[in-house]
């Protein structure tokens, strides 16, 4: 594994936002929903191109909080651009699993 130093760990810009809504994504390759998500006042509603559908229907994501990369370049997937990437943990079955605060926070607080 290559090593990195904090700086760089520095440089991406992690935030937690609320899940508004959730859409299925039938133009995507592999099964998706189109998420927005409210990462608070100074970055507002963000739109995330997700592959979350084995372990999550729409209304179970909706309210929950997720841990996004917020600086990486919007990246377009068929008709629809994704500007943070939702973060997860890749099950066992090869889903993925959201990453999350354990309790509520404000959206647009910045992992440490």
């Amino acid at each position: 594994m290559q090593t990195i130093d904090l700086e760089d760990f520095k440089k991406i810009n992690f935030r937690v936002g609320t899940v508004l809504r959730v859409e299925a994504f039938e133009k995507a390759h592999k099964p998706a929903y189109q998420v927005w998500v409210d990462l608070g006042s100074e970055l507002g509603i963000k739109k995330s191109s997700a592959q979350l559908t084995l372990h999550y229907r729409p209304k179970d994501l909706v309210g929950k909080q997720v841990l996004c990369v917020c600086n990486f370049p919007p990246r377009q997937v068929a008709d629809f651009m994704s500007e943070v990437l939702i973060t997860g943990f890749t099950s066992a079955d090869g889903g993925i699993l959201i990453a999350t605060s354990d309790q509520p926070v404000p959206n647009g607080a910045a992992l440490h």
